[in-house]
């Protein structure tokens, strides 16, 4: 099983690999914190939310929702990327423009979660919501051939496909992109859906859970080794559940809850090269702030890695994958205002037990 992030021999920052570039002194006291850094100063907008990351072919791009506040409908995609060692500033590439009134004024819904996703052939694709709420958007797809830079037009996923709900796909053996979704209208409810020709035509399972044992959304995708999976999110039960495939997500096993807490909040994790599991998410029982990372040899026991952040406010809903360089990069929301991306070096990490669930001091 590969990931597709593993896969791409891509180039950043100007032709030159992330490592070769300077990225300042790294902070004190977190071995394998590399950098800490916002990807925008200021912008035209004032509420940001749900980021993405992804390593181009041209060098990484981010992307997030920003508008007046999430849910109002000037709320566009933004995007940055990362040229020669800075983040360029934002643009939006996506709205949700619907069609133009007799008076000249605009029907415009919110856009929402956007993914970045880069597979091995083919273009950057950005896949994102638009509608009034979570319980009645839809999917859209755009791509891009030259890492960021333009995009094509925007394309509606078909009737009942959702794309990636928050974070991003994982590529199969063979190519075929298997992403893991979400529905809140009956209740929240996983399912996943995977497309073999970029985006034309999609299969989806049924939900793998009812919606009541766990309500759960927002799946992260693991690889296990062979065709076992494991997949991973968000619940309104306190913990951040699991739930595992021995046929490459074609059926799922019973979703469980594993041992990390989830204060209803958003994660991500990604499997890294050397077949261990890295996580973001809020290690607490209710609240987004401290925004954690811990590492796992299995997917079931986690190891206390860093924090990221731990002053009161909200750092949330991160994206993180793993470069061509072997280096992890997370962005997430901080405090609603800006995007931050963290670079981190998985061979540096200070690894500690977590007793009982509880993170060491």
């Amino acid at each position: 099983m590969k990931l597709a992030c593993l896969l791409i021999a891509a180039v950043i920052a100007g032709g030159l690999p992330l490592s070769a570039v300077s990225l300042g002194s790294p902070p004190e006291g977190q071995p394998g914190l590399v950098l800490s850094e916002f990807i925008y100063e200021t912008a035209p907008f004032p509420s940001c939310h749900a980021s993405t990351i992804a390593e181009s072919r041209f060098g990484l791009v981010a992307a997030w929702f920003g508008g007046t506040r999430e849910k109002d409908p000037d709320v566009g995609i933004w995007v940055s990327r990362r040229v020669e060692g800075r983040w360029s500033e934002p643009v939006e590439v996506a709205d949700g423009v619907q069609y133009e009134r007799p008076d000249g004024s605009l029907h415009r819904h919110p856009c929402w979660n956007p993914v970045l996703f880069q597979p091995t052939q083919g273009p950057l694709m950005l896949f994102y919501k638009v509608g009034p709420d979570p319980r009645s958007w839809w999917g859209m797809l755009i791509t891009s051939d030259d890492g960021g830079r333009t995009w094509s037009r925007p394309c509606r996923l078909p009737e009942h496909v959702d794309g990636p709900v928050k974070n991003k796909p994982v590529e199969l053996p063979g190519g075929t992109i298997l992403a893991g979704s979400s529905t809140e209208y009956e209740g929240w409810r996983v399912h996943f859906e995977r497309t073999g020709d970029l985006g034309r035509s999609w299969l989806r399972t049924d939900a793998v859970n009812d919606g009541q044992e766990f309500a759960a959304i927002q799946p992260s995708i693991l690889s296990l080794g062979g065709e076992r999976l494991l997949a991973v999110g968000r619940t309104r039960q306190g913990k951040i559940f699991q739930i595992a495939s021995d046929d490459l997500g074609l059926t799922w096993g019973q979703m469980t809850a594993g041992v990390l807490p989830n204060p209803n909040a958003g994660i991500d994790a990604v499997t890294l090269a050397d077949g261990r599991h890295l996580i973001v998410y809020n290690h607490t029982a209710k609240g987004r702030s401290p925004l954690n990372v811990a590492v796992s040899p299995d997917g079931e026991s986690w190891l206390a890695a860093l924090v990221l952040e731990n002053d009161p406010g909200e750092y949330s809903y991160p994206a993180v994958i793993q470069t061509a360089d072997g280096l992890a990069h997370v962005t997430y929301t901080w405090k609603r205002e800006r995007i931050k991306h963290a670079v981190v070096n998985p061979a540096k990490l200070d690894l500690r037990p977590m007793p009982d669930g509880e993170w060491p001091q």
